[in-house]
């Protein structure tokens, strides 16, 4: 064998190792991506099932609030968050075991709040029989003048929004009325912009009825707003008498604030609520999963009405 023949097989065979490692490199990666997508889902489905459970947990804690009757108010079991707990000390506690650190419930860590959505200004509250109830748009004009946002946003969201709501079969411009809003994040398509949004954001909600707000969870902004009569100073006051005696009725929040008590009324104020969002959140490993839960208490059943999850940056409970 020449020289030139030899350095051709030792060519040859260092290609065919070259080869054959490439080969081996691709089913090894194919082989681990399959692992870890099956290892995402498995934690996808796993989290989605304790989010469920979790909701079902909070819907059991309003049903047995509505059981003892009574105003609704900060300082109810269900008003109180759960903080990051891991998984297995609720396992624990519930069958009296030792926590075991090395299986996979150790390493999940659940949390979540309820947060009672009528202590919100109820954006469909802005327009009544397709016309612009006046109240309402008092009570988020003051609002927008203290948060310093424009009024014509305002002027766009009640009108767009009337807009939307008009849906005879007379009107000619049915086709082109924008659709609905479910989500406080799709007020943007009634004319809100971003950053105005993300400002009333902690301030408003969108529910599916007209909706009074409760006194004993409404935060200083949105009791300034939804009393005609009231300035700021006032309605911190207000928030600071509940924190030691809860209002059982309108008439108590009347008693505090003597000079506003005229325009407390059924209509607008209540000292109960029917409707509060869950939120959940599950950390699996590297996996961290939220979902937002809108719920409806009839009496003491509780229904959910929407539910939406995914992933997402650490949340903490909205100020109330």
């Amino acid at each position: 064998m020449t020289s030139r023949q030899a350095g051709a097989a030792l060519l040859t065979a260092m290609l065919t190792v070259a080869l054959v490692a490439s080969m081996a490199a691709g089913a090894l990666w194919q082989q681990w991506r399959s692992v870890e997508v099956e290892t995402a889902e498995r934690a996808r489905v796993q989290s989605l099932w304790v989010l469920t459970g979790a909701l079902d947990w909070a819907r059991l804690i309003l049903r047995e609030d509505a059981r003892s009757g009574g105003a609704d108010h900060l300082g109810e079991p269900w008003a109180v968050p759960l903080e990051e707990a891991r998984l297995s000390t609720f396992l624990a506690a519930e069958k009296g075991v030792a926590v075991n650190t090395t299986d996979a419930a150790s390493q999940a860590f659940l949390s979540g709040y309820i947060t009672d959505l009528q202590g919100r200004l109820n954006v469909l509250n802005l327009v009544e029989n397709s016309k612009p109830s006046e109240p309402a748009v008092r009570a988020f004009a003051k609002l927008f003048e203290k948060l310093g946002l424009p009024r014509n946003e305002l002027a766009t969201l009640v009108e767009n929004l009337r807009f939307a709501q008009d849906t005879s079969p007379d009107n000619g411009s049915s086709r082109l009325a924008p659709l609905m809003p479910q989500r406080v994040g799709q007020l943007v398509w009634l004319g809100l912009s971003p950053r105005s949004l993300a400002i009333l954001r902690p301030f408003i909600t969108v529910l599916p009825m007209r909706t009074p707000v409760n006194l004993n969870t409404a935060s200083a902004h949105v009791l300034f707003a939804t009393i005609p009569g009231l300035d700021m100073a006032q309605a911190e006051r207000l928030v600071t008498t509940r924190q030691f005696a809860h209002f059982r009725a309108i008439s108590d929040a009347g008693k505090v604030i003597p000079d506003a008590a005229a325009d407390l009324n059924e209509t607008q104020h209540s000292v109960n609520s029917r409707f509060f969002e869950v939120l959940g959140r599950l950390r699996l490993d590297q996996t961290v999963v939220e979902e937002h839960s809108l719920v409806q208490r009839d009496g003491i059943n509780v229904k959910t009405l929407w539910r939406d999850r995914g992933s997402s940056g650490l949340q903490t409970s909205p100020l109330q």
